[in-house]
Order: structure tokens, then C-alpha cells, then sequence
């Protein structure tokens, strides 16, 4: 697999933020919405608590402004001119926005204030903490370094498998075939890699979405044919599998040696399945996952084996010096 194009993510809009999150983030627009123009810098949640205190050395003017409980008691407690001085410098620079939470009537002088800095004030009716976590989830993932590789994708009894190899080797007849044992396809041919937190996350381009292509039969759309549990929209990913129509005999056979391969900095596990005339395919990969899923609780077959070869030899030649000496 060659090294994939890597796309990093500097920014995002903030009204493409707002239209895509403001169900699940319960939002409502209550300033001006001509200051919609703006700019998420930063994939974080600032509560400025410190900064209304007059405390701007660290203020993460990047971030989202959240305004709980805490924030608008404190906010009360100030009087003119100082509330009017430190709430124009919360919205200065580049700040996306302020969120006031818990569905407080926003006072009037913020909205105003905010207006003539051209920052949108939103208000939610989630609890602070809920849209915080909620937000802060959306976010990673919005601004998540992602690559697209060529390959399908499935999740096969929880383990989420990409499958590659070059074109013409059965990826998808093999996908399919893993479908009607039970598995869920991911993705077809192009499959989007996500690295949100240290974890990979793939899933399909929108156009492709449950789509797959058989050569000789064309486009299917699985969920029509399978029903919904044969689409997921996401996976994480947990094993590589190569499909190679080399020699059958220059494979590793007992399975001892685990490589891996970087994607997006983070090693995945990967191994090599040989193509032949003769073979299910759709059966070993679903063999090659359920193993994974075992050695991740601790049996490793192929050590396991070793080890019982190992004791046999040791029992049959007791002066063979031990393998653990």
C-alpha cells in the first residue's frame, strides 16, 4: 500500500457548523446573523470564567466561548463600565462565537456588544457539561487529519476490517460475500480514514454511501438487497488485510510474526492473504478477524500452538535446553 495523500484540517465554518450540528447541539441563532462569516480555529471549549474576572494572559480566544451557570452569575455581579470592557475584550480577536447554555435569556447588552464586534451569539437549551462534551466530540471529529485509500471496508462480528489489493482481485465479491455471512459494509472502493484521538475511523465517501460495485452485475446498494444491519456509516479500524495473487508458498503459515502498517501515525495490524483458485476468500478474512478479536482477550492461537509444540518436544528430548532458559 502506497502512502496515502494526508488532508489536515486548519479551520472549519462556523455556519457550516451550525447547520450541521445545531439538532444534536439544541442551538438557536439570537444575534445578528450577518456575522455568520466567521471561523472555528480550534478543535476545544473555552468556558471564560477567568477572562470575566479581567483575566486575559491565557484567554483561548480560538474556541468556542460556553457560558454556564458559573459565568452568568459572575456576569451579573458586574457593573458598567467594567462588564462592558470585559466582554468586549472576550469577543475581540477571532473568536467563533459564544454559546450561552441551559436556555437563559441572553442579556441584551451582550448580544449588542456582540453585534458591534460581528461575533454570533448562540443559545442552547442542553445543560452546560452536556454541550460541552457533545460539541467537544463534533468538533475532534470535524478536524480530524484524514487520507482515502483504496480497499473496502467492513465490519465483520465487531472488528472492523479494510480490505485491500490491487484492482481485479475480488475486494468487493469478497466484501459481499463477508455481507451474507452477517457482516456490515462500510465502504466500497474508496474508503475514508479518519484519525480522531489516536483512533482510526473509517467510512465512506456521501455519494458511495451502501453502495458497492460487482463487476458483471453493476451498482447494488446493499441495504436493499441485505436489509439496514448490512450498512454501518462508520467503523473504527482494526485490521488490514492484503489480498495478493503471489505464491501461496512464500506466506507465513503459523501466524507467529504480526506485522503492521502506519496509517495516519498510528500501526494497524496487517497480514497478507494469498488469492487461488479454489479458496473462500469471504471465509478466511472472517476467520482472519474472529482471530483478532481473540488475541485482543488474551488467546493467541498460533502462540498457544507454539507453546504446545514447544512442551511436546521438551517431554520427548528432556536434556533439550528450554526455550524460556
Amino acid at each position: 500500500m502506497k502512502e496515502p495523500v494526508t488532508k489536515k484540517v486548519d479551520k472549519i465554518s462556523l455556519s457550516k457548523f451550525y447547520a450541521d450540528h445545531r439538532a444534536i447541539l439544541e442551538l438557536e441563532l439570537v444575534s445578528n446573523p450577518l456575522s455568520m462569516g466567521r471561523s472555528i480555529l480550534m478543535p476545544a471549549i473555552n468556558r471564560p470564567g477567568l477572562a470575566l474576572s479581567g483575566f486575559f494572559s491565557h484567554y483561548a480566544h480560538e474556541r468556542i466561548q460556553v457560558f454556564g451557570s458559573g459565568e452568568m452569575a459572575y456576569l451579573s455581579t458586574l457593573q458598567d463600565p467594567e462588564r462592558s470592557e470585559r466582554l468586549r475584550r472576550i469577543c475581540a480577536k477571532d473568536v467563533p462565537c459564544l454559546i450561552f447554555t441551559n436556555k437563559v435569556d441572553v442579556p441584551r447588552d451582550v448580544i449588542r456588544i456582540a453585534d458591534e464586534c460581528s461575533v454570533p451569539v448562540f443559545r442552547s437549551t442542553l445543560p452546560t457539561m452536556d454541550l460541552v462534551n457533545r460539541a467537544t466530540i463534533i468538533l475532534n471529529d470535524n478536524f480530524a487529519t484524514s487520507t482515502t485509500l483504496h480497499g473496502c471496508m467492513v465490519d465483520v462480528r465487531g472488528v472492523g476490517v479494510l480490505i485491500t489489493g490491487p484492482s481485479g482481485i475480488g475486494k468487493s465479491e469478497v466484501s459481499l460475500g463477508l455481507v451474507e455471512r452477517g457482516a456490515s459494509l462500510v465502504a466500497d472502493d474508496m474508503v475514508v480514514i479518519r484519525n480522531v484521538s489516536g483512533h482510526l475511523i473509517a467510512s465512506a465517501p456521501e455519494l458511495s454511501s451502501s453502495f458497492i460495485e460487482i463487476r458483471g452485475i453493476g451498482i447494488i446498494n446493499v441495504t436493499h438487497i441485505f436489509g439496514k444491519r448490512a450498512f454501518r456509516r462508520s467503523k473504527p479500524l482494526d485490521l488490514v488485510i492484503k489480498l495478493d495473487n503471489g505464491e501461496m508458498s512464500s506466506t507465513e503459515r503459523l501466524g507467529l510474526e504480526r506485522q503492521t502498517i502506519p496509517i495516519l501515525g498510528v500501526d494497524v495490524e496487517c497480514m497478507t492473504l494469498p488469492v487461488a483458485p479454489g479458496r473462500d476468500m469471504s471465509r478466511l478474512v472472517e476467520v482472519a478477524a474472529l482471530g483478532r478479536h481473540l488475541r485482543e482477550d488474551g488467546h493467541d492461537m498460533a502462540r498457544e500452538f507454539s507453546s504446545r509444540l514447544r512442551r511436546e518436544i521438551e517431554a520427548r528430548n528432556p536434556n533439550t535446553p528450554s526455550a524460556d532458559a
